[in-house]
């Protein structure tokens, strides 16, 4: 299973606000943020720190979809 914060940078978009401003508001590291930026695993409380400067859940920010790792026979 992979993580995706797509829904993430729609938000923003819709937010009209930048990832800088993000990591601003929510105290973000920008290495929290580039991560994010690559998909790639973050602590919860990044994600919670996101959510409450957001007003949202973390259904509203991420979704897991499956991986596309092939199955030996």
């Amino acid at each position: 299973m992979a993580v995706s914060y797509n829904k993430l940078w729609k938000l923003l978009i819709d937010k009209k606000m930048t990832k800088t401003q993000l990591c601003k508001k929510a105290n973000v590291s920008t290495n929290a943020m580039a991560k994010l930026g690559r998909d790639e695993d973050v602590r919860v409380e990044v994600l919670i720190k996101i959510c409450s400067t957001l007003g949202c859940t973390m259904d509203d920010i991420m979704e897991i979809v499956p991986s596309d790792s092939k199955v030996d026979d």
